[in-house]
């Protein structure tokens, strides 16, 4: 589990190809002796576990493994040498919940389709997968590239967000343009309130039916 508050930029520095999917080797500001095998670190949003790490020349650096699944359906088929990753480590029971809580499973890939800067501020405007739209809406939240944010406007699948200077710094969205993809994991809560819905829909329908 996730909060959506970046807390480190990574490196990809070397991408490994075998049977089972990609191995990627990330450097990260994270100390190796602090990072545990087995641990979940949001990398861009996806939820992955550490398989190795190791520290070189004083530089720290982790190693993940990323299913056919996972590249499939994110951004991570893209990241290659030099590629910078949003960075997060799993929350700590009693850790400050600064954002929403977050997964770490995204659900698709939405499309950067416009930028505006306005004073140090940034908005963005996204377009995302159509059965993506009825989770996104105006002021909810939503998890971008790992980053929580809040919707501006939404209307279908496009919405935007405003980015303040201090985001825009510490993490990806300062190098992030218009045609950029980012992976997208919508609200948590709006999913179990479509469950919640859609189950009471279907044992009324029931109930009719055996009545």
């Amino acid at each position: 589990m996730f909060t959506g508050i970046i807390t480190d930029v990574g490196r990809v520095l070397a991408r490994e190809s075998g049977d089972a999917g990609v191995r990627f080797r990330i450097a990260t500001a994270f100390t190796a002796d602090g990072i545990a095998i087995g641990a979940s670190i949001a990398c861009a949003g996806p939820c992955l576990t550490v398989v190795e790490k190791g520290t070189d020349a004083g530089a720290h650096w982790f190693a993940v493994d990323v299913s056919p699944e996972t590249l499939e359906k994110t951004t991570a088929a893209t990241w290659q040498a030099g590629t910078r990753l949003n960075l997060e480590r799993s929350l700590k029971i009693g850790d400050e919940l600064g954002g929403h809580i977050v997964t770490g499973h995204v659900d698709g890939v939405a499309g950067v389709t416009a930028r505006g800067d306005e004073g140090g501020y940034s908005r963005f405007e996204f377009a995302a997968p159509e059965r993506l739209a009825r989770y996104i809406a105006k002021k909810g939240s939503v998890a971008l590239d790992g980053t929580s944010l809040t919707v501006n406007e939404a209307d279908g699948a496009r919405f935007s967000v405003m980015l303040i200077p201090h985001t825009l710094e510490v993490t990806t969205w300062g190098q992030t343009g218009p045609g950029g993809r980012v992976n997208i994991e919508v609200d948590l809560m709006a999913r179990y309130a479509e469950r919640l819905f859609t189950g009471a829909d279907k044992i009324q329908e029931k109930s009719d039916a055996d009545g």
